[in-house]
């Protein structure tokens, strides 16, 4: 799975490093969940703990986008065989299917073809009636595959509050109540296409917490923001949006403008929705790995969030307390972290969070530790890498290591210092993985 892994890794701490990265990214395959969680027999359809009958409908569809949308999809196409009818989703990692019409899209910003692939989208939703079975596929990177432009909102506005709000460092929540208000399908608005069809959401989730409104920006579960929330988004953080954009926010906040819809709307009377795997699916796995490995283990959280440079001083004096006083235990020991750190962009280098995060942690590691920090999805930031493996000894020149995360430019650096971790897109997205590896067993 990691390219050039045995250049990577010269200690054993780096080899448990980076077997803990790839146990997490294989748990959260959709090969892996999906087919854990969906099953047929006869005509019982199981999704997770409930049973749908699938002679009750006349069509079964799947509908969906994000960078891991194909591959669900695929499996999907596999498990149920001649009782799928088509559908279409829209991905950047695509992969093969014989029922299914695989639409491109790009990520993080919105482009073109990914406006005519959401049309293609919602066209395919309009014809689903009382009937009709919708699976709808959703995975991280939704938001910006999916784009459909509301009334008097143009790709090229949406393209620029897209850059805007991530280059301010927005958490996903924030940056996602903005886009649900300026999109004809976001926050619940595919749900009221799709009815009065019965949905069944299937997500994988690349939020902090789950919240099944803020993955893809949920075009099939209610919406508890708000146009207030959206403008009050862009206040917060300063952006100057494009005009198109701030003016329909604010005739949403006058009334002027329909909101999204919320639980109690008709359009959800026939949807359910079901998290197949998230965080934790990826903790779990590097945990067993770390275990396998003879080492204790500690999950620090799967929630964590804010600047990535901050974080990574905290990971660090966690290694630093370890080793110094044994708290919160004796090394050798793994200790794991999920969530979503962000970044407040700076200057225009190559990097992302999770290089931030190693390079940063780097300074502070106590000897003989390392950290390993990685997007599941195989693309932290603009980086084009999954992420990074770091100990002590990776920066030999810190003035040109603070110069690069100045300039958010950590990616670059760490390039020249042979760490960056590889791997491709991996046909998942449960958010990023964090592992820091403190002694070994033969200590």
């Amino acid at each position: 799975m990691i390219h050039d892994r045995d250049a990577l890794a010269d200690s054993p701490a780096q080899e448990v490093a980076l077997d803990c990265i790839e146990a997490g990214i294989a748990a959260a395959q959709p090969e892996r969940v999906v087919r854990e969680s969906v099953t047929l027999d006869g005509d019982q359809l199981r999704v997770g703990d409930e049973i749908l009958d699938l002679g009750a409908f006349e069509t079964v569809l799947v509908l969906g986008a994000g960078k891991g949308a194909a591959h669900v999809a695929r499996v999907l196409e596999e498990v149920l065989g001649d009782a799928l009818d088509g559908g279409v989703v829209v991905t950047d990692n695509p992969v093969e299917t014989a029922r299914l019409e695989v639409l491109p899209g790009d990520h993080p910003v919105p482009s073109e073809r990914g406006v005519e692939s959401a049309a293609t989208v919602r066209e395919r939703a309009t014809r689903a009636d009382g009937e009709t079975l919708v699976l709808a596929a959703f995975t991280g990177g939704g938001s910006a595959l999916l784009p459909a432009p509301a009334d008097g909102v143009s790709l090229s506005d949406l393209r620029a509050v897209t850059d805007a709000l991530l280059d301010s460092g927005a958490p996903i929540e924030d940056v996602n109540a903005v886009r649900k208000h300026c999109s004809a399908l976001k926050g619940g608005q595919l749900a009221r296409v799709v009815a009065p069809a019965t949905v069944v959401t299937l997500l994988f989730s690349d939020v902090v917490g789950d919240d099944s409104a803020t993955i893809a920006s949920g075009p099939t579960v209610p919406d508890p923001t708000t146009f207030a929330d959206a403008l009050a988004v862009l206040e917060r953080y300063g952006i100057d949006a494009p005009d198109a954009v701030a003016e329909r926010l604010r005739r949403g906040v006058a009334g002027e403008v329909p909101e999204t819809p919320t639980d109690d709307d008709a359009a959800f009377d026939r949807v359910r929705t079901h998290v197949l795997a998230d965080a934790w699916t990826a903790l779990g796995a590097a945990r067993e790995a770390a275990r396998a490995a003879d080492y204790r283990t500690l999950v620090l959280s799967s929630r964590v969030t804010g600047e990535a440079r901050e974080a990574a001083e905290t990971h660090a004096a966690v290694a630093a307390e370890m080793v110094a006083t044994g708290n919160p235990m004796d090394p050798p020991a793994v200790v794991l972290s999920g969530g979503e750190t962000t970044v407040t962009v700076r200057g225009d280098g190559d990097g992302g969070p999770n290089c931030e995060f190693a390079l940063s942690a780097a300074g502070s590691l106590p000897d003989g530790a390392v950290v390993a920090s990685v997007d599941t999805d195989g693309k932290d930031g603009k980086s084009g890498v999954a992420g990074a493996l770091v100990d002590a000894e990776t920066v030999t020149d810190w003035r040109a290591a603070d110069a690069a995360l100045d300039d958010s430019d950590a990616a670059t650096y760490l390039r020249q210092r042979g760490a960056l971790v590889k791997t491709g897109p991996t046909g998942t997205n449960v958010n990023d993985l964090r592992v820091m590896v403190v002694g070994t067993p033969s200590e």
